[in-house]
C-alpha cells in the first residue's frame, strides 16, 4: 500500500476539476492529461473522423510531397464544407451577427493574434468537446463557473460559433491531418522539445516539484515554440517541455502558404513535466 501511494504522488494525475467525464475521442481524459501520458504517449483519434474522411486520407498516402498533401487537404476542406459557397451551407447572411467567413484558419490566426480573444474561446471549448481537457485559463483563471471569467469565457465561444460552418468538425479534420503528416514526416519520433516563456512559474497550477522539474497543469491549449530565445521574447522565465507528438493540433510548416512566417506550435494541455532554462 505504501508503494502505491508513493507511485501515485511521484505520478500526479490530472485533477477532477481540470478534466470531464465524457469526450470524442479513443483515450479517456484522465488518461490523456496525466504525466504517465506525457512519458509515453499514445495515438489519439477523434471518434469517427478517419471513417468519415477515408477518402481523403487515402489519397494522400498516394501523394510524396508534403507541399502537395496540404493544397490537397486544403482543398478538401473547401469542398466538403462549402468554404467558398457560404449560402450554400445554410449560412445566414442577414443574421444579427454574421460570422460566415469563420473557418479553421480564421481560428489559428485569431489563436496566433490573441489566445484569450473569440477565436480561442472557440478553440479551447473544442477541446473541451473532443478531448475532456477543461480550460483552466481565459482572460483570467477559471476556477469558479459562476464567476465573471467564466461568464465571458462562456460568451466568446457561443458568440464564435454562432452563425457559422461546422467549426468544430473541421477543427476534427484539421487534427487529424496534423496527426497524419506528424506520423508520416516523423516515423521515428515520438516527442519534441518545445519552449514557452512565461513571467512567472505561478502562474500555474504547480502539482509538485521532482528535481529540477515542475510539474504543472497547463490549459487545455497552450502555445510553444521551437526556438528557445524566441520563447523568451514573452517572459523572463524559459519552460522546456517534451511535448508528445499525438497532442499537437498546428505545427509550423503543416499548411504552407496560409500560415507563412507563425512558428508557434499549438498543444493540448493538461499535466506536464517542465524545466525551468
Amino acid at each position: 500500500m505504501m508503494q502505491n501511494k508513493r507511485a501515485n504522488a511521484s505520478y500526479p494525475s490530472l485533477p477532477n476539476q481540470a478534466h470531464s467525464a465524457l469526450n470524442r475521442c479513443n483515450l479517456p481524459a484522465v488518461i490523456l492529461g496525466s504525466l504517465t501520458f506525457q512519458r509515453q504517449p499514445k495515438q489519439l483519434l477523434i471518434d469517427g473522423v478517419l471513417e468519415m474522411h477515408a477518402q481523403l486520407f487515402d489519397s494522400l498516402e498516394e501523394v510524396s510531397n508534403a507541399e502537395t498533401r496540404a493544397v490537397f487537404f486544403r482543398d478538401y476542406m473547401a469542398s466538403c464544407f462549402l468554404l467558398d459557397n457560404k449560402a450554400d451551407a445554410g449560412l445566414d447572411e442577414h443574421a444579427r451577427l454574421n460570422r460566415g467567413n469563420a473557418d479553421y484558419l480564421r481560428l489559428l490566426r485569431g489563436w496566433l493574434f490573441n489566445p484569450d480573444g473569440i477565436e480561442a474561446a472557440v478553440l479551447k471549448r473544442w477541446v473541451e468537446s473532443r478531448f475532456g481537457l477543461l480550460a483552466r485559463n481565459h482572460q483570467g483563471l477559471l476556477r469558479d463557473f459562476h464567476g465573471q471569467c467564466y461568464a465571458q469565457y462562456q460568451a466568446d465561444y457561443m458568440r464564435g460559433l454562432y452563425n457559422t460552418n461546422a467549426l468544430e468538425a473541421q477543427l476534427d479534420l484539421l487534427f487529424s491531418f496534423c496527426q497524419y503528416e506528424l506520423q508520416r514526416r516523423f516515423t521515428r519520433r515520438d516527442h519534441w522539445t518545445l519552449y514557452r516563456g512565461v513571467n512567472h512559474i505561478n502562474d500555474f497550477e504547480n502539482l509538485t516539484t521532482q528535481q529540477d522539474h515542475h510539474i504543472l497543469l497547463l490549459n487545455n491549449l497552450n502555445s510553444f515554440s521551437a526556438d528557445a530565445d524566441l520563447a523568451g521574447m514573452f517572459g523572463d522565465v524559459i519552460l522546456e517541455v517534451r511535448v508528445p507528438l499525438s497532442k499537437v493540433l498546428y505545427f509550423p510548416g503543416l499548411l504552407p502558404g496560409l500560415m507563412q512566417g507563425e512558428d508557434e506550435y499549438l498543444v493540448l494541455g493538461g499535466v506536464y513535466a517542465v524545466k525551468p532554462v
